[in-house]
């Protein structure tokens, strides 16, 4: 496992330093730019966001999974990366076409934003990522990356200086994200050698990534259709509110992606080799880690919610408090779900339980949006995501319950759940006897980590957890 702790690292180090630093710039920007504009941007991303899923038509899962399985054949890896590379260009091409007609006949408002959007598009069409996370070349992908974040964070404090500057603000965000894409090419000849492929063999990969496209597809609608039903239906203020609170949200979100990016390729292998005994132990250790951390966080961001938004966004963006206590609730569900897609479903193939549980969730949040919006605006739009999410998990632990110990995965959540209540009340005491600000924000979170950490430690030490007996004794060593 030495290896997956690792590639866990660059990868949780990487999604944490995607979320993080915008995390950081948002009390800037929400300041410089406020609510309105933040909601504008959010909006046209949304839409964006869209064209880009086209453009990248299910390639970053499916070509994880297809370059892990054939790694370890030289001839086989390049001609499956050739193959769907000019897939991949062909879809692309296509969808950035797509997305700039729609701009400039349909869009009337915000026009100039929309266009500066069209980036993200764009960096679809150039998106490798998948051929690096194949082959678990994480430490490439992140450190790169990284540092393309880093210099997108200091032109934001460097040129976005009023609200007229929103244009500024999506230019940096976008074109860093296409430059972010372009850095990995020059590396790609030290992995592949591009050969002439048949149309036969690009035509086999275009119904399973399809399949896995519409996920993505029914994913979208309650990750990025709440910000735009709440565009349409309720005012871009609300957006601006509920695009702080996710961000809030998806650092904990980010660090569970992390490690399902890091899993997929190793399960991928293990699946292609017959190894699925061993495969099973990776689900039952992860499920354990991962929920004791997703547990931690959700409980430990719900307790500092209201304290944390005043700090971080000033007293306009307040209502952001009640929106992350709300989005927290997903948290545990969100990683559960995620385990099982990432580390069973996909690896296996069992693409059609994925697919039907996510449009359950696509469905669920939609019609709940509907009802709930126009009455409730932003707080709506979390009880349309919290339900999706919710239904997401349910749906695929229930498909997969015959083939997974998924009432052992529960019981032995219950210790963290337990824990997570007894540390958000501590926390949660403490802001009621405080008043706002930096130093008690600190002292909440000093004091949540402190004790759920003892409280984990305890229980790993109690059940003589094999990796925490693999770490204690390297630290020996």
């Amino acid at each position: 496992m030495a290896s997956v702790k690792k590639n866990f690292a660059y990868q949780s180090v990487y999604q944490v330093v995607a979320i993080v630093l915008p995390l950081l710039t948002s009390p800037y920007i929400a300041r410089v730019l406020g609510a309105e504009k933040i909601g504008i941007y959010s909006y046209t991303y949304a839409v964006a966001y869209y064209f880009l899923i086209v453009a990248q038509l299910g390639i970053k899962n499916y070509g994880n999974k297809e370059i892990a399985a054939a790694r370890d054949d030289r001839d086989r890896l390049n001609t499956v990366f050739s193959e769907l590379l000019i897939v991949h260009g062909f879809f692309s091409t296509l969808s950035v076409a797509a997305y700039y007609a729609y701009v400039l006949l349909f869009v009337t408002e915000d026009k100039t934003c929309a266009l500066l959007q069209g980036f993200w598009v764009i960096s679809g069409m150039f998106d490798v990522s998948w051929l690096y996370f194949g082959l678990e070349k994480f430490r490439m992908t992140v450190t790169r990356s990284t540092v393309v974040k880093i210099a997108m964070t200091a032109c934001i404090f460097l040129f976005v200086k009023e609200r007229q500057d929103l244009w500024i603000y999506i230019t940096i965000m976008a074109f860093g994200t296409f430059l972010s894409q372009l850095v990995l090419w020059p590396f790609l000849n030290k992995y592949i050698t591009l050969k002439r492929v048949t149309v036969k063999g690009m035509r086999r990969h275009i119904w399973p990534m399809f399949v896995l496209f519409l996920p993505t597809i029914a994913v979208s609608f309650y990750k990025y259709m709440d910000k735009i039903m709440l565009g349409l239906i309720s005012d871009k203020v609300q957006v601006g509110f509920y695009e702080n609170a996710e961000r809030a949200i998806n650092i904990p979100v980010s660090v569970i992606a992390s490690f399902g990016t890091v899993m997929l390729p190793r399960m991928s292998n293990l699946v292609s080799r017959g190894d699925t005994e061993k495969g099973k132990q990776y689900i039952l250790t992860s499920m354990k880690w991962v929920m004791c951390l997703s547990l931690a966080m959700a409980f430990g961001m719900a307790a500092v919610a209201d304290n944390f938004s005043v700090v971080f966004w000033g007293k306009e963006f307040e209502a952001c408090g009640q929106l992350i206590v709300m989005l927290c609730i997903t948290i545990p569900f969100l990683s559960f779900a995620d385990i099982i897609r990432m580390q069973y479903l996909i690896p296996g193939g069992k693409n059609h339980i994925y697919v039907l549980s996510v449009t359950v969730g696509a469905i669920v949040n939609v019609v709940i949006n509907s009802l709930f919006i126009p009455r409730m605006g932003a707080e709506g739009a979390a009880v349309g995501t919290i339900f999706a999410e919710i239904s997401v998990c349910v749906v695929q632990a229930a498909a997969v319950r015959k083939n997974l110990p998924v009432f052992l995965y529960l019981r032995n959540m219950v210790y963290f759940l337990l824990t997570g209540i007894l540390m958000f009340a501590a926390v949660y005491k403490m802001e009621q006897s405080m008043s706002y600000g930096v130093i008690h924000l600190l002292l909440q979170i000093l004091t949540g980590a402190v004790i759920y950490g003892v409280c984990a430690l305890i229980y790993f030490t109690m059940t003589g957890d094999e990796t925490l007996r693999n770490m204690t004794g390297r630290l020996k060593k």
